[in-house]
């Protein structure tokens, strides 16, 4: 009995890791889209690399987690 326990617990483990890792890969497009965007025109005005990449890393993800709490639902 036990073992059959254990083993519906790991299958219901493995199920939630899949759903996760999928909505990830959505949030990796949209972060990378929005990197690339902002780099490009970062760039486009005479920035460096470096400072470009730290303003668009930082920018895209604080827009990344205002999106994520704007949309969250409190699970009841």
């Amino acid at each position: 009995m036990a073992k059959k326990l254990v083993a519906v617990f790991l299958m219901c483990l493995f199920v939630m890791a899949t759903f996760h890792v999928h909505e990830a890969e959505a949030d990796e497009a949209q972060f990378k889209e929005c990197y690339d965007t902002c780099h490009k025109e970062c760039s486009d005005k005479g920035n460096g690399f470096t400072f470009c990449e730290m303003k668009c890393d930082t920018d895209c993800s604080v827009k990344d987690v205002k999106e994520k709490l704007e949309n969250y639902k409190p699970k009841n």
